[in-house]
Order: C-alpha cells, then sequence, then structure tokens
C-alpha cells in the first residue's frame, strides 16, 4: 500500500470507522482509511494534532506522538481492514491484537504532521492476521512493525 488516495477504492470516514471498530475518543487514533482491498491492504490516515491527550505528558515543552500510539494507530487500521475484508460493519466484532514484532521507530511524529499508515496482509486465515505495517510522514517510513491480531465477534453481534 502506498500512501496514494486512490478513491476508486473503498474507503471509511470516521462515521463508518466507529461503525466498524469499538474505540472512542481519547483512544480511537485514527481518521480515516483508504485505498481498502479486501484481504490484501488499506491505507489509515491519522491527522497529528497539539489537541492528543497524550501530548500534555510526553512531552509538555516538546509534544512527541508516544511510539505505542503510533502502534496502536496501525493496529485499528488494521483491524478496520479485518471487518471490511469479512464484510462485518455494524457486527459487534472486536479484534484484539495478540503481537507486536520488529517494531522501529526511526523519526519523531508531532503535532501538524499527517500519519500514513499503509498495512499489508501477511496472513489472513480464520479468526488470526498478521500485518505489515507502516506509518509515514512525508513519504518517509517514521515506524514499522508486524502485527498479529485475533477477531471475536461480541455476544451483540452473534449470529442466531
Amino acid at each position: 500500500m502506498t500512501e496514494t488516495v486512490d478513491s476508486s477504492l473503498p474507503s471509511a470516514d470516521i462515521g463508518l470507522i466507529k461503525r466498524m471498530i469499538p474505540h472512542r475518543y481519547p483512544f480511537l487514533l485514527i481518521d480515516k482509511v483508504v485505498n481498502m482491498v479486501a484481504d490484501k491492504g488499506a491505507l489509515g490516515i491519522k491527522n497529528v494534532t497539539v489537541n492528543e491527550p497524550y501530548f500534555e505528558g510526553h512531552f509538555p515543552s516538546k509534544p512527541i506522538m508516544p511510539g505505542v500510539s503510533i502502534i496502536e494507530s496501525m493496529a485499528q487500521t488494521a483491524a478496520v481492514l479485518v471487518v471490511y475484508s469479512m464484510n462485518m460493519t455494524d457486527r459487534e466484532l472486536s479484534v484484539y491484537l495478540l503481537s507486536v514484532d520488529n517494531a522501529r521507530f526511526r523519526q519523531m511524529v508531532v503535532p501538524g504532521d499527517i500519519l500514513y499508515l499503509p498495512v499489508s496482509v501477511i496472513r489472513g486465515r480464520g479468526r488470526i492476521w498478521k500485518f505489515s505495517c507502516e506509518a509515514k510522514v512525508e513519504g518517509k517510513v517514521v515506524s514499522s512493525a508486524e502485527i498479529t491480531a485475533a477477531w471475536q465477534l461480541n455476544e451483540a453481534g452473534k449470529e442466531t
């Protein structure tokens, strides 16, 4: 996945994202997901603003987006892709993080940056999915990781 937006491919705005994953403020860390190709990949977008709650303490004189928040942004993009791939919107599906491997942080992410989050499916069978993920700012990779996640239908989303 590249950071070029292809408007011919499906996308999810914030309203649709909220129908796909259970995260809410202050822990919903993506604003849009574009270029969704089922079972293949997607591109998450996060507009980093000084109003993020973690900047108050990380760090007051030089705000830097925490690495764990960058990883979570990647994971949320991957979760949206799982829900899209399985056609499970509005079904109370939760995607849980199982592991983060080979995480690397190469550059600080600061207020004003636009974080592009390309995720690609390495393996997507059954309940366990594995992704290759990056975070980019202005075309430069600022972070990367392999993320493994599992999905589960919540009680309310169970088929009857």
